[in-house]
């Protein structure tokens, strides 16, 4: 006889301007607590962090007492360490941050990336529900945060913000963060994710994309422009999708996370 599958867990987001959590149902993907948000301390320094994770859990209490905790971070993660930073301290490089906040919480966690938490969410609850085959998140931020999901099995760390259209990183031509400094209307702005995605097309033929990041909100101005041979669709879950695929990827079978 084998234990039944948990059915809610307990996210957290960290971002660098903020850390969020909440208990989430596993069935729905509704939040069952409030959303915890704590600003994130200034410098983004791991032990601080840490505390402020644990003040986060603290004020969950008791709801979140004894189910799965998953952690989602702005970094590469690697067998539980941390291999970049994105606003927070350069302190997160090479640094073993699973065992750190394990050790700190005094508890077990699910350590990852908070893109592919966020492309996680999408699959169990949001906008690429029930899918199968490949599907691709792409988040228009600061840069592009990106996640691949097959078959409901996240590949972890997939960089392709980092993809070279016209001799320079997409994110730097292509980003909703270069459409507002460089003042691009919608028309310009999709002129330049058209490249994007055909790329991505040609290199890993998707079943489809999902946008996400907050533009996403303003997807019938751009995604109606883009001719692409794969279904674009926006992302249903914003602000709650780190704490919801954490969540969801914590009391997930390992073989979720490939």
């Amino acid at each position: 006889m084998t234990n039944a599958a948990p059915r809610s867990a307990v996210g957290i987001d960290i971002g660098g301007t903020g850390i969020k959590g909440a208990v989430v149902d596993l069935t729905t993907g509704a939040l069952l607590t409030d959303r915890v948000k704590i600003p994130t301390p200034k410098g983004g320094e791991p032990k601080d962090i840490v505390v402020t994770v644990r003040e986060v859990l603290e004020r969950l209490s008791p709801a979140s007492d004894g189910l799965p905790l998953g952690v989602c971070f702005p970094a590469i993660v690697r067998n539980g360490r941390t291999m970049s930073a994105a606003n927070v301290s350069d302190a997160w490089i090479g640094l073993e941050a699973e065992q750190l906040f394990e050790q700190g919480l005094g508890r077990e966690i699910t350590f990852v990336n908070d893109a592919d938490a966020a492309g996680y969410a999408e699959t169990e609850f949001g906008a690429a529900k029930g899918a199968s085959g490949l599907t691709i998140l792409t988040t228009l931020g600061t840069g592009i945060g990106t996640a691949l999901i097959y078959n409901r099995t996240l590949i972890p760390n997939a960089e392709l913000g980092h993809l070279e259209i016209d001799g320079k990183d997409a994110e730097t031509r292509a980003s909703y963060a270069v459409k507002e400094r460089e003042d691009l209307s919608w028309e310009k702005w999709a002129k330049r994710l058209q490249k994007y995605y055909e790329r991505l097309e040609f290199l890993f033929s998707p079943d489809q994309f999902v946008v996400g990041g907050g533009v996403s909100k303003h997807a019938d101005h751009f995604l109606p422009l883009l001719k692409l041979d794969t279904p674009i669709i926006p992302a249903v879950h914003r602000n709650n999708a780190g704490i919801l695929g954490a969540a969801a990827l914590a009391a997930g079978p390992a073989e979720r996370i490939a």
